[in-house]
């Protein structure tokens, strides 16, 4: 009689739910994590931890700390890729769980400028790169459990569900900044910035029992079974596949660089120069987030209908109309014109950051999926995401004016074209429409 091991038997419906529900949970305490760092280093961390230069300047130097984290990502993709495509991608996502929630916790108990002098922005750093590095490790093995529990057919819409984590970890961010933004500024500058970042530790710990509890993915669990991992994936990755590589780090731009620019730079740029108050407008932020968890699914249902070209194509170009929308209607001054603005600019690139996992996570083989897929993702969030804020902060300095910023975003919104169209051309097209069309009969 055959021996029949896990990795021969088919992950089932409830199997993959399972799955793609760890991966949500798991991305959502990681992004929340993550997230409240950018609102903090918007509101607050420039006057705590660089008290001794002018008040612009340090909120550069917040944004810089900021940028840290994601200069700090690719490092951890290449270490939990590595790890994750030689011993398994759980193994991987418990340890970055950890990290993460380790690093969020200390900030949150670190003292500030006047406390300990240049220390406190030394160890700042410190902490950002350590988020960075688990936050580089997450990613990947995220959306690697739920599309490769997935059904073959199906992969694109579950990896969506390793993505909600980002819009609804953001949305939890912001209203924990919201909740505490109402105390007066003596408390929030003193102590009330620190409630988000101590209370992780109870999201982190939920986390990880989820985590433990679910096992190894079947496609992985069959490579380490039949002896098949690769020594040094990453050796793979960049003499095999340096051009999959490159287009990858493009087309992820929108999907990860305009949300920085909706959301961290406009809460600094508001408040400081269009004259919103940090509780108005971190409202405006928390409902626009709230259109995100609502519409981005759609991205993933859409490109699983439609060729994913044709999809990407309806979903990003409206950009180019609606960004220069929101920041028009922004800088009216308006609550609900600048939630309608955000609002709208929100729906392209949401609906696309849905449906990206699906088509990074097909572009590499299975037993170097996880490096490959993370160096690209990473590459791109420390070039585009990590850079927005202060890139953009740094145009409106240097011009006075709001309109460089915007065609920032829309460039963004370019090279994601020119990066993804030539990746699915030379991967081809992972919609379930496409690929019956192209096994039927002629």
């Amino acid at each position: 009689m055959q021996h029949i091991t896990p990795a021969d038997r088919p992950p089932t419906a409830r199997d993959a739910r399972r799955a793609g529900i760890t991966a949500f949970v798991g991305t959502t305490i990681e992004w929340f994590d993550f997230y409240i760092y950018g609102s903090a280093s918007a509101l607050v961390l420039g006057k705590v931890f660089f008290a001794d230069i002018p008040p612009a300047v340090g909120t550069l130097a917040a944004f810089a700390t900021f940028w840290v984290g994601f200069l700090a990502r690719p490092l951890g993709g290449l270490i939990f890729g590595h790890y994750g495509d030689r011993h398994g991608r759980k193994k991987a996502l418990i340890t970055t769980l950890v990290m993460m929630g380790t690093a969020t916790f200390c900030v949150g108990l670190l003292p500030g400028y006047a406390q300990i002098g240049v220390a406190a922005p030394v160890l700042l750093v410190l902490l950002r790169m350590v988020q960075g590095v688990a936050m580089g490790g997450e990613w990947g093995g995220a959306v690697l459990i739920a599309t490769e529990y997935a059904p073959p057919k199906r992969k694109l819409l579950y990896g969506a569900f390793a993505q909600q984590g980002s819009p609804v970890g953001n949305l939890l961010a912001t209203l924990a900044f919201l909740g505490i933004a109402r105390l007066p500024d003596a408390a929030f500058e003193s102590w009330g910035w620190r409630v988000p970042f101590l209370a992780s530790a109870v999201l982190v710990a939920i986390g990880l029992v989820i985590r433990l509890r679910l096992a190894e993915t079947p496609e992985m669990l069959a490579v380490l079974e039949r002896k098949q991992t690769t020594k040094l994936p990453i050796k793979v990755v960049l003499t095999r596949y340096p051009l999959l590589v490159a287009l990858g780090v493009l087309a992820g731009t929108a999907g990860v660089a305009i949300t920085y620019i909706k959301t961290t730079f406009a809460l600094s740029w508001a408040t400081s120069d269009i004259g919103f108050d940090r509780t108005t407008f971190l409202t405006a932020i928390s409902l626009t987030l709230v259109v995100q968890v609502v519409v981005q699914p759609f991205g993933a249902v859409l490109a699983g209908r439609w060729p994913v070209k044709k999809a990407v194509l309806w979903m990003l170009v409206p950009e180019f109309v609606v960004l220069p929308l929101m920041f028009m209607l922004c800088a009216t001054g308006n609550f609900w014109l600048a939630v309608l603005g955000m609002g709208l600019a929100t729906f392209p690139h949401a609906m696309y950051y849905a449906a990206l996992a699906g088509i990074l996570a097909r572009v590499f083989p299975v037993e170097v999926r996880y490096t490959g897929m993370s160096l690209s993702y990473q590459l791109c969030t420390t070039l585009f995401a990590g850079t927005a804020p202060i890139v953009a902060q740094y145009l409106l300095t240097a011009s006075g004016s709001i309109w460089p910023v915007v065609g920032l975003g829309l460039g963004y919104t370019a090279v994601t074209l020119l990066g993804v169209l030539p990746l699915l051309a030379r991967t081809g097209d992972p919609s379930p429409a496409v690929t019956a069309r192209a096994a039927s009969p002629v």
